[in-house]
């Protein structure tokens, strides 16, 4: 977030426009990391948004916010600032700025609102709320593996009985606690209680559930969403086996363009349908209640024994690669948000 420019005139900064009966356009706040600038092209974005009367800024957060606004609605991802502040001073006072500003304005709204994704930032609390899932959407046959929280090194010599309790099995996937940064994507699979000293908590550990090399990725702006195909992991026997532990980077593995041995097969797989678009959406439509967000992503497989739509990750504010009506889609449901609400413009604040 740190020394980033704010969108300037006259490449992607627009002067107000009149549209659909309003006095002067709606301005749009957005508050991203370089990288995720870059991911989205805000820029194109904005020239996009220009044409349908919305203004588009970036908000620096290095620079004092009340002369950068007003703002009708702030889009962000947030989460460099807050995973940082646990441990740097810095970003401690970016975010306490970023949140005194969003309190002084009340009128403007956050998309989405800081404690539901802050809450996505932990796996620990993400995998509660998938765990919750499987009661909530019984009659779609949907679920999410069972998994085992591990705190601390405190914890390991207990970590098998409570494989047991916890009706864990073998292989295992291990992640970060974080489910944010490049960390958050190194990944490990393991095998056998031998392989159990591979693991570095705080981590979580969830059954590996065969699935035939296919991730199914769930895009969701607003009340629409977009399932889009990616490789993933390939079949591996199921129980404990001599096998040595495999580290990976599951950024790398399911990428569009990725070619890996871990995502080729070594049978010929038998049909496995795709999730079926009705279950998908009954997902979308509970997790939007639970997270009280927008803008999220779901990583989803198909059992390949039991065709149970699996739910192993859920991702804030995602990449959408592969999702051609992205555009389109987030500025309709920006503008369907901001049409519940006259705005700060509109009801003419400061």
């Amino acid at each position: 977030m740190r020394g980033r420019r704010r969108l300037s005139p006259p490449s992607v900064s627009f002067g107000r426009t009149r549209t659909l009966g309003q006095m002067s356009s709606r301005r749009v706040g957005f508050c991203l990391s370089d990288k995720k600038r870059r991911r989205m092209n805000l820029d194109a974005f904005a020239q996009f948004c220009a044409g349908h009367g919305v203004e588009v800024l970036e908000i620096d957060l290095t620079q004092p916010l009340e002369p950068q606004g007003p703002f009708d609605i702030i889009v962000h991802k947030l989460s460099d600032v807050i995973v940082e502040a646990e441990h740097d001073s810095q970003s401690q006072q970016l975010l306490a700025n970023f949140q005194s500003y969003v309190s002084a304005h009340p009128s403007t709204i956050l998309l989405d609102p800081l404690p539901a994704m802050t809450q996505l930032l932990d796996r620990f609390a993400s995998y509660q709320i998938m765990s919750k899932l499987h009661n909530s959407l019984r009659d779609w046959r949907i679920c999410s593996p069972p998994y085992l929280e591990i705190h601390s090194a405190s914890e390991l010599p207990s970590v098998q009985q409570a494989l047991i309790t916890q009706d864990l099995s073998f292989p295992l996937i291990c992640k970060t606690r974080v489910a944010h940064g490049s960390l958050s994507h190194e990944m490990s699979l393991i095998f056998s209680a031998s392989g159990l000293a591979d693991i570095h908590p705080p981590c979580v550990l969830q059954s590996f559930v065969n699935h035939g090399a296919v991730l199914h990725k769930v895009f969701v702006v607003g009340d629409k969403h977009y399932c889009v195909e990616r490789p993933s992991l390939k079949n591996f026997p199921s129980g404990p086996c001599d096998r040595k532990t495999i580290f990976f980077n599951s950024h790398q593995v399911s990428k569009p363009e990725s070619s890996s041995d871990l995502t080729a097969l070594d049978e010929q797989m038998p049909y496995v349908p795709p999730p079926s678009s009705e279950a998908v959406a009954a997902l979308v439509k509970e997790l939007r209640a639970q997270l009280g967000m927008a803008l999220f992503g779901v990583d989803v497989i198909i059992d390949i024994r039991t065709h149970t739509l699996t739910v192993i990750d859920i991702n804030i504010f995602p990449g959408y690669e592969g999702v051609p009506q992205f555009f389109s889609s987030l500025l309709s449901h920006i503008q369907s948000v901001l049409d519940t609400s006259p705005g700060p413009l509109a009801t003419g604040s400061p």
